[in-house]
C-alpha cells in the first residue's frame, strides 16, 4: 500500500494514518393493602434458615437473592451452606460461588472452585483466555463469498480511501488533481494532499458526481475519516497537526495527525477545535461513533499503545466533554497495526488489522461490541473485500447491507481505490431466541419484565423487555450457548441457560417467575406461596417429618410476622386405601400439622382443621369400589395435598 496515504507524516515509521445493580428495593413482609397481605418469601427462607433448618432449593433461593442484587458478601453465606450440604452442586452454583468468594477475599478457594467448575462445565470458556483458531484460514474460506465487489466509479489515478454515510451523500477523502492553482504535493509521494468530497448516492447506494467538500474543512493539509452525527450537526474528522494556520509539531518535528471536532452552522462547517486527548507527540485519528453517539472510537500509538497502532475509545459526556481514552485491550489489539474502526447501528466493530491472521496486508475484521463494551469473538470477513493487499475502510448499511471498502488490490485505478459491494450473506448464522414470562402460580403474562442476554461467558450481549403480553425476542447466533435473565420487580430473579441449534430458525425458551412478594387473600392456600403441595409423613403414619417441620416453619414465620391472619388447615390424600381409612389418616395429619404450630407458639383460636380423605379429589382418579386406579403416581400425587386456607386477616 501506498504509504503515504495511511501515514500522512514525513516519518512513515512513527505512526500510520490507518495503521492505527442499583439493589431492589424490596417490600416489606409485614406490609398490608386493603384486604391483602404481603409475605416476602426471601426474607421467610432466611429466617428459618436462622433457626438451623437445611433445604438445597432455600439456600439455592437465598444465595441467588443476594447475587443477582450484588450483595456477593451474603450471597458467599448462603452458597457455602449449600455447598456444606451438598457439594456436587450444578456449574452454575460453582461459578456463582466463586465470583462471591472472590468479593470477600477468598481468591484461593474461588480459584478452586472455579477449577471445579471449569471440569463440570467442559467448553465453558468464562475466565479463559481466547484461544485462536490455528486453523485460521480454513475460518477464512469459511467466511468467504459473501460479497458482490466492483469500482464504487468515483475513483481516480491518485488515492481514493475511506468513506462514510452524511445522509444521502458519500463523504471520502482523495488525492486527485482539482486544478486548484497551488495545490501542494506531499514531498515523499508526490500526491497532492488528500481533501474530503462527497458524492450523491442513487439507486442501490451508486454514487454520483463526485464534489469538494466544506472549503471551510479541506485545508493545504490532509483531511480524511469523518463521521457525522444523526443530526448531521457535529462531525469529527482527522487532519494533519494543523489549526488557525499553525502547524503543530513533535520533539522530532514531525507533524503527526489528530481528529477534530467540527459544527455545522449558518449552513457551514465552523467552530473547528482539536480535541482534549490529541498531542504533538502522538497521532489520533479516524474516529466513529456509538449507535447511541455517546462513545467515540477511534486509532492512535498514544501511551498504553499494545502495538504499532491501537483501538481507543472515550466517552462523550452529556456537555460535550470527554473522558479518559480507553484502550481496547488486547482481545482486539496486537502488536501489529489495528486501525480504520467502523460501528454500525448494530453495535459491529469493523477494523483494519495485520496482526490478526489474514490473507496479507491489513485485512477488514468484525467483532460484537456488548452492552457492557465487552468484545466478541473477533474474525475475518473473508476473500472479495479481503485480498492479499491492504484493505481497509470498511462501512455498512445494515438494512440495504451494502457499503464500500478502500483496497490498494490489483486491477484499480489509484494507489487506492474504493469498491462498493453487496453483502448476500451474513457473517454469522443467526437465529431468533423468543418466548413468554409468565407468573408461575397464575400462568398469566408478565409485561414490561426486564430481559438480559449473556454469552457463555457471562457477558451481557443485549438487554429489552417483555411486550404487552408478556413475549420477548433476542437475536442469537447458531450452536452457541446463552443464559437469559428475566427480572421484575416483585418477582424472584430467574435466568435460564440455552444452547442454540447450528442452523438459522427460532428457539423457544419460555420463563416463569416466582413471586418474591406473594399477595394472598382471605380464601387462599398459604402453602401456594412457598410451593407446599403437601406436608410429608411417613408411609401410613401421622407424625411430622424433618422435611414436613422445614415447611411448616415457613407457615409459622407468616403466622408470626402476621398476628391477625387464621388458617383453615386441610389433608387430602389419593384413594389407594379405603375412603374410611384415607378420612381417619388424613384427620390425623390435619390435626397433627395444628398440633405442631401450637407447640410452637401459635394461639389455637387462629386455626381449625380436619381431614377429608379422599373425598374431594382434582381428578379422576377415584379407585371406588375396588380400591384400584389405572392412574399414574403423578396424578395419584396431585390428590396428596395440604392446603393451608387463609380464614381471616
Amino acid at each position: 500500500m501506498k504509504n503515504f496515504i495511511l501515514l500522512y507524516i514525513t516519518i512513515i515509521s512513527v505512526f500510520s494514518f490507518n495503521s492505527y445493580g442499583q439493589k431492589n428495593k424490596i417490600t416489606s413482609a409485614d406490609k398490608k393493602y386493603d384486604s391483602y397481605a404481603y409475605i416476602k418469601a426471601v426474607s421467610t427462607y432466611e429466617r428459618v434458615a436462622e433457626k438451623g433448618y437445611k433445604s438445597e432449593d432455600m439456600f439455592q433461593k437465598l444465595g441467588n437473592s443476594y447475587y443477582f442484587n450484588g450483595e456477593l458478601d451474603k450471597a458467599a453465606k448462603w452458597y457455602e451452606e449449600l455447598f456444606k450440604m451438598n457439594p456436587n452442586q450444578e456449574s452454575e452454583y460453582c461459578y456463582r460461588y466463586a465470583q462471591s468468594l472472590k468479593a470477600i477475599g477468598q481468591t484461593e478457594k474461588a480459584n478452586k472452585m472455579l477449577e471445579t467448575f471449569q471440569q463440570k462445565a467442559g467448553n465453558d470458556s468464562r475466565g479463559k483466555l481466547f484461544e485462536k483458531n490455528k486453523n485460521y484460514l480454513d475460518q477464512i474460506k469459511a467466511n468467504s463469498g459473501r460479497y458482490k465487489i466492483e469500482d464504487a466509479g468515483i475513483n481516480s489515478k491518485y488515492s481514493d480511501y475511506g468513506s462514510a454515510f452524511y445522509g444521502n451523500k458519500l463523504v471520502f477523502s482523495s488525492a486527485r488533481d482539482t486544478g486548484s492553482l497551488g495545490q501542494r504535493k506531499h514531498t515523499w509521494t508526490d500526491q497532492h494532499f488528500t481533501n474530503l468530497y462527497t458524492s450523491d448516492l442513487g439507486e442501490e447506494l451508486t454514487p454520483g458526481k463526485v464534489n469538494k467538500f466544506s472549503s471551510k474543512i479541506n485545508s493545504k493539509f490532509n483531511e480524511s475519516t469523518p463521521v457525522f452525527t444523526k443530526d448531521g450537526k457535529t462531525m469529527y474528522f482527522t487532519r494533519n497537526n494543523y489549526l488557525d494556520g499553525k502547524k503543530g509539531k513533535d520533539g522530532k518535528r514531525i507533524t503527526l495527525i489528530k481528529i477534530y471536532k467540527a459544527s455545522f452552522e449558518n449552513n457551514n462547517w465552523d467552530k473547528i477545535t482539536e480535541l482534549p486527548f490529541d498531542s504533538d507527540q502522538y497521532s489520533v485519528a479516524h474516529p466513529t461513533l456509538s449507535p447511541d453517539e455517546k462513545t467515540l472510537y477511534f486509532a492512535s500509538d498514544m501511551p498504553g499503545t499494545l502495538g504499532q497502532s491501537d483501538l481507543f475509545k472515550v466517552k462523550i459526556n452529556e456537555d460535550g466533554s470527554f473522558g479518559v481514552p480507553q484502550n481496547l485491550g488486547a482481545a482486539i489489539n496486537t502488536e501489529g497495526r489495528e486501525t480504520f474502526p467502523q460501528i454500525t447501528d448494530e453495535n459491529e466493530l469493523y477494523f483494519a488489522s495485520d496482526g490478526h491472521p489474514g490473507l496479507g496486508g491489513l485485512d477488514v475484521f468484525v467483532t460484537k461490541i456488548g452492552i457492557d463494551g465487552t468484545i466478541g469473538e473477533i474474525q475475518n470477513v473473508g476473500d472479495g473485500v479481503n485480498s492479499p493487499k491492504d484493505d481497509f475502510a470498511f462501512l455498512i448499511d445494515t438494512k440495504s447491507r451494502r457499503g464500500f471498502v478502500t483496497s490498494n488490490r490489483d486491477g484499480g485505478q489509484g494507489y487506492d481505490d474504493i469498491y462498493k459491494f453487496l453483502e448476500t450473506r451474513k457473517l454469522v448464522c443467526l437465529q431468533e431466541l423468543n418466548g413468554t414470562v409468565t407468573d408461575l402460580n397464575t400462568a398469566q403474562a408478565l409485561p414490561d419484565t426486564k430481559m438480559s442476554l449473556f454469552d457463555s461467558e457471562f457477558k451481557l450481549v443485549n438487554i429489552g423487555v417483555s411486550d404487552a403480553v408478556g413475549k420477548y425476542k433476542f437475536e442469537v447466533e447458531c450452536g452457541k450457548t446463552y443464559f437469559v435473565r428475566a427480572a421484575k420487580p416483585d418477582y424472584v430473579v430467574k435466568e435460564k441457560m440455552v444452547t442454540i441449534a447450528k442452523e438459522n430458525g427460532r428457539t423457544q425458551l419460555d420463563i416463569a417467575l416466582e413471586k418474591e412478594v406473594c399477595k394472598v387473600a382471605i380464601g387462599d392456600d398459604l402453602g401456594k406461596c412457598f410451593q407446599i403441595k403437601m406436608i410429608y409423613f411417613d408411609l401410613d403414619k401421622y407424625n411430622i417429618r424433618t422435611e414436613a417441620a422445614l415447611d411448616l416453619e415457613k407457615i409459622l414465620d407468616v403466622l408470626n410476622q402476621n398476628p391477625t391472619m387464621k388458617l383453615d388447615i386441610r389433608s387430602h390424600t389419593d384413594c389407594r386405601q379405603t375412603a374410611q381409612y384415607n378420612q381417619v389418616l388424613s384427620d390425623k395429619r390435619a390435626k397433627s400439622t395444628i398440633a405442631w404450630l401450637v407447640k410452637n407458639g401459635v394461639d389455637p383460636k387462629r386455626l381449625t382443621g380436619r381431614g377429608y380423605g379422599e373425598s374431594q379429589l382434582v381428578n379422576n382418579c377415584g379407585c371406588e369400589p375396588t380400591n384400584k386406579s389405572n392412574c399414574t403416581e403423578e396424578q395419584h400425587q396431585m390428590n396428596r395435598r395440604s392446603e393451608f386456607i387463609i380464614t381471616a386477616l
